[in-house]
């Protein structure tokens, strides 16, 4: 954790002297569908072209109410570049028989670039990157997630670290007619056009120290060795398509892995208005997970977000994959984050899972049997601006679980997760 404070401080003093002000920007009455037309209006330069307000992880959308976190510089006045990253050092206890306790540093810094190329197109480059690689390969605990490998094993009870290469993508956003447009964005490290935006973007889970543990559900796809995606969108609705690989990250997270294109996705978007947000996307993986060598999945799923600009952003998402050969698992989500003040945040989240993947040994008798699991999980974060445009939150998560009775004597009758953490961060 040491080598990413440096990072922090480093960006920090630079952005601060050219950040924007952001404050002076009416996000919730900007026209978000014509946010491409950056021509001239009575004579003056459009900069809608510059926002970045609704973008979500990969090609994803979130209500254009939702500012995207971070600082923003102005190089050139058809440039801009925008950092964001943070450091969240958390101590975790999770209780019962599988349980356990750890401290370890979540970190993330991405770099996004947007060039104005004239007439309403513009060509965005982004760069995402973790240093959690340095945890162990069993990354954290956390009660009832499952997904991954780690030192061959299937990982249950643990979340898994992310790859130091979370993205390296570019998008080209070409307009055709007024309020329309055409887009094409790929990399060699991307998220295919495949459920919700991913959960460390969303306003809603913005505080919340642990993964979802229904993440292999809505959201694993968000770090993808292989993506190319085509879509059109208009003012209020988006549709588009990927083909990806569907095999999930290896165990060696500090390297890029090969790309291949052998899987596909669709996803359509619709925003009633800028305060909502909906999705509905269909995916077929091709071998995703390692630890069911030989069996593709089919994924769909369906969520919406709403932010109110004020401080309140909330989402609920379902999802159902369908292992080939193999049965139908399915999962529900819900979370909210409020900012009641300048200081204060309240977030939570409901989860409720069926997941055959909790006794992965072939000889324990619970082996591939299913068990709907429910976790409620409520938070709080204080927060404050330690200097220039580092923000620093203070908090803590208590959780417990809904189970069936089978599960006792693997988990206790009533386990207990809990953490205390914080978040330093640049922000506007």
């Amino acid at each position: 954790m040491k080598h990413l404070f440096p990072l922090v401080l480093l960006l920090a003093p630079a952005s601060a002297m050219a950040q924007m002000d952001h404050s002076q920007m009416d996000h919730g009455a900007m026209d978000h569908g014509a946010m491409d037309h950056a021509s001239t209006t009575d004579g003056a330069m459009n900069m809608s072209w510059m926002s970045m307000d609704g973008m979500g992880s990969g090609t994803s959308r979130l209500p254009a109410t939702e500012a995207m976190r971070g600082v923003h510089l102005m190089p050139s006045t058809r440039d801009m570049v925008m950092i964001q990253a943070n450091v969240l050092p958390v101590y975790s206890d999770q209780g019962g028989p599988r349980g356990g306790t750890k401290f370890y540093a979540q970190s993330m810094a991405m770099l996004m670039w947007i060039h104005d190329l004239g007439g309403g197109a513009k060509l965005t480059g982004q760069a995402m990157m973790s240093l959690e690689p340095a945890m162990r390969h069993e990354g954290y605990p956390l009660l009832f997630a499952t997904g991954e490998l780690a030192n061959g094993r299937p990982l249950v009870d643990r979340q898994h670290p992310h790859d130091l290469f979370m993205e390296l993508s570019a998008r080209l956003d070409l307009p055709v007619a007024p309020g329309l447009k055409v887009f094409i964005y790929g990399g060699p490290v991307g998220e295919p056009a495949l459920g919700p935006s991913a959960f460390m973007h969303r306003a809603s889970a913005q505080y919340n120290p642990e993964a979802p543990i229904t993440h292999h559900w809505f959201d694993s796809t968000h770090i993808t060795y292989g993506v190319v995606t085509a879509g059109l969108a208009g003012k209020s609705w988006q549709i588009e398509a990927s083909a990806f690989r569907g095999q999930e990250p290896d165990e060696n997270r500090w390297s890029i892995e090969r790309a291949k294109l052998d899987s596909w996705s669709v996803r359509a978007s619709f925003a009633p208005s800028n305060r909502w947000q909906m999705q509905v996307s269909y995916g077929e993986l091709k071998q995703p997970e390692a630890s069911h060598p030989g069996e593709n999945e089919r994924r769909f799923t369906t969520s919406a977000h709403y932010n109110d600009g004020k401080g309140l952003s909330a989402m609920a998402a379902f999802s159902a994959k369908k292992r080939v050969p193999g049965g139908t698992n399915t999962a529900f989500l819900g979370e909210v984050n409020w900012d009641a003040n300048a200081h204060d945040t309240l977030f939570g989240r409901i989860e409720n899972v069926d997941n055959d993947e909790l006794f992965p040994d072939h000889d324990d008798p619970l082996h591939d049997q299913a068990f709907r699991v429910t976790k409620f999980e409520l938070g709080y974060a204080y927060r404050f601006r330690l200097f220039g445009p580092v923000q620093v939150a203070l908090g803590g998560t208590g959780a417990l679980f809904a189970k069936p009775a089978a599960l006792s004597a693997a988990y206790g009758k009533n386990p207990i997760g809990a953490t205390v953490f914080a978040k330093i961060s640049l922000t506007n």
